[in-house]
C-alpha cells in the first residue's frame, strides 16, 4: 500500500517546482476562452508551435491582452509567446505534443490590462553582433569588441573578413540547429551544427572567426558555403547559373523577434543589381522552437520568375526529391558524408509546388526556380546532422522525416477557438 504521505510531499513538491497552481493563475489571468487544437496527420508531433492570429481572436473576446496571457492543457502550462511580424502578423504561439489525428482542448486565460511576463525555457534565439570601440582601417575593423544590436546598415568598408561583425553576419538557431548568413557580398548561408538542445550563439565567436570552426562541447560550423548559396540564401537564376544577391546599394540587417519560442530577423537589399535589372529585396527568416526549418519570406518590388534557391553541391552525394505534384509542399534535398568534417548531414529546401518552375543546378548548386507571385515568396529550408541529440542517422530516416515535414507543411494545426468557458 502506498504510503499517503509519500503522495502529498510529492504533491507539495511538484506545487513548489511550478512556482504558482492553477488557482492562482485563474486570480492572476481572470478571463478565458477555450481551444480546440487538432493534428489532422497520421503522425505524431513533438514540440509543434501553434499559432493563433490575434485579430480573430479578438474576433470573439474583444478583451483579450496579448501582453498578459497563458495557455493551459488541464493543469500543465504550456510555453507560449506573442509575435509581431510583418510578414505573419500579430499572433500568440504555444508549443504542444499531439499524437497521431489528436484533438486537444486548451484552455486560454488573460488579463484584460497591464503586461505580465512568464518565464519558460529559451528555444530560439536572433542575433547580430558588431564590434564598437576600435576603428577602421581600410576594409578591416581593428580592435573593439562585440556587443548586441537589433539594427544595422552595414558601413561602405565592410566586406568578406572585415572583423566588424560576429560570425560574419546574423544568426539565428532553434533547439535543434543554428544557421548565419554572409551579410556582404557572399550572401550565403551556412550551418551551425549543435551537439546540446541549449541555444548557444549568444557564446559563439567571441575570441574570433576561427573557434566556430573547431570541434566544441556545442558543436560548431558543419557546412562549405565557399562561391554557393549554402542552403536556402535567395538568388537570380540568370544565364545558366546561380547569380547571388552580390551587387547592391545597401544592405541592411534588424532583429525583429528574439523570443522563447520564435526568432525572426530581416534584411534589406536595397538597389539589388542583376544582369538585366535592378530590385529591392526584403528577406525574412524566421524559426521556431523544437524544428529544424527556417522560414524564409521574400518581398521583392519587381514580379519575376527566375528567383531560386538552393543547396550547395557535395560531390558524390545523393539528391533527393519529392514526387512530382501540382499543389501542396514538395522538396529537393541531398543526403550523405557531407559535412565540413566529412559525417553524415541532410539538406533540404521546401517549396509549394504552385512555385516551382523547375529544378536544375549549375557547377556549384543543386537549385530550384521559384515564381515570386504579387511580389512575396515563401519556402523553407532546414538542416539534419547526425550529431545532433537523437539526430537523423541515414538517409532513410532522414527521407522519412522530410516526407512528414511536408505533410505537417500540407495540414498545418487547425484551431478552433469558442467562447469563454468561465
Amino acid at each position: 500500500m502506498r504510503n499517503p504521505l509519500i503522495k502529498y510531499s510529492l504533491y507539495l513538491f511538484l506545487i513548489i517546482v511550478s512556482g504558482c497552481t492553477c488557482g492562482d493563475l485563474a486570480r492572476e489571468y481572470p478571463e478565458s476562452f477555450s481551444i480546440e487544437a487538432t493534428n489532422k496527420i497520421v503522425a505524431e508531433r513533438k514540440e509543434s508551435c501553434v499559432f493563433l492570429d490575434i485579430v480573430t481572436i479578438k474576433e470573439q473576446h474583444p478583451d483579450f491582452n496579448p501582453m498578459a496571457f497563458v495557455v493551459l492543457e488541464e493543469n500543465k502550462e504550456l510555453p507560449s509567446q506573442m509575435v509581431n511580424s510583418d510578414i505573419d502578423g500579430k499572433k500568440i504561439i504555444f508549443l504542444a505534443d499531439f499524437a497521431p489525428k489528436e484533438t486537444k482542448n486548451l484552455t486560454a486565460r488573460y488579463a484584460k490590462e497591464s503586461k505580465k511576463e512568464r518565464e519558460y525555457p529559451k528555444k530560439t534565439q536572433a542575433i547580430l553582433s558588431i564590434k564598437c570601440g576600435g576603428k577602421w582601417e581600410g576594409n578591416k575593423y581593428a580592435g573593439g569588441t562585440f556587443k548586441d544590436t537589433n539594427y544595422l546598415k552595414a558601413p561602405p568598408a565592410h566586406t568578406d573578413h572585415s572583423e566588424f561583425i560576429r560570425f560574419e553576419g546574423p544568426g539565428w538557431e532553434s533547439d535543434k540547429v543554428g544557421y548565419r548568413l554572409y551579410l556582404d557580398w557572399r550572401n550565403g548561408i551556412d550551418i551551425f551544427g549543435k551537439k546540446v538542445s541549449s541555444i548557444v550563439l549568444k557564446d559563439v565567436g567571441q575570441d574570433g572567426y576561427q573557434s566556430y570552426h573547431e570541434m566544441s562541447p556545442w558543436g560548431m560550423d558543419i557546412l562549405k558555403v565557399g562561391d554557393a548559396l549554402g542552403i536556402g540564401a535567395a538568388g537570380m537564376w540568370n544565364n545558366g547559373k546561380v547569380e547571388r544577391i552580390s551587387k547592391t546599394d545597401s544592405l541592411i540587417c534588424e532583429i525583429l523577434e528574439n523570443g522563447v519560442l520564435y526568432s525572426q530577423l530581416g534584411i534589406k537589399y536595397m538597389g539589388w543589381k542583376t544582369d538585366s535589372k535592378e530590385f529591392n529585396l526584403t528577406s525574412n527568416l524566421s524559426i521556431t522552437a523544437g524544428s529544424r526549418l527556417t522560414k524564409h519570406d521574400i518581398i521583392i518590388d519587381k514580379d519575376i520568375d527566375n528567383l531560386c534557391t538552393g543547396i550547395v553541391k557535395s560531390e558524390g552525394i545523393n539528391i533527393l526529391k519529392s514526387e512530382d505534384k501540382q499543389t501542396g509542399w514538395g522538396y529537393l534535398a541531398s543526403y550523405g558524408n557531407q559535412s565540413i568534417i566529412g559525417d553524415k548531414l541532410g539538406m533540404a529546401i521546401l517549396y509549394q509546388n504552385e512555385d516551382k518552375i523547375t529544378i536544375t543546378e549549375d557547377e556549384l548548386n543543386e537549385a530550384v526556380i521559384l515564381n515570386a507571385q504579387n511580389g512575396m515568396l515563401t519556402y523553407y529550408f532546414l538542416a539534419a546532422w547526425e550529431q545532433e541529440p537523437n539526430g537523423i542517422k541515414n538517409e532513410e530516416e532522414f527521407i522519412k522525416y522530410l516526407e512528414t515535414t511536408i505533410k505537417e507543411l500540407d495540414s498545418p494545426i487547425s484551431i478552433e477557438i469558442t467562447q469563454s468557458n468561465n
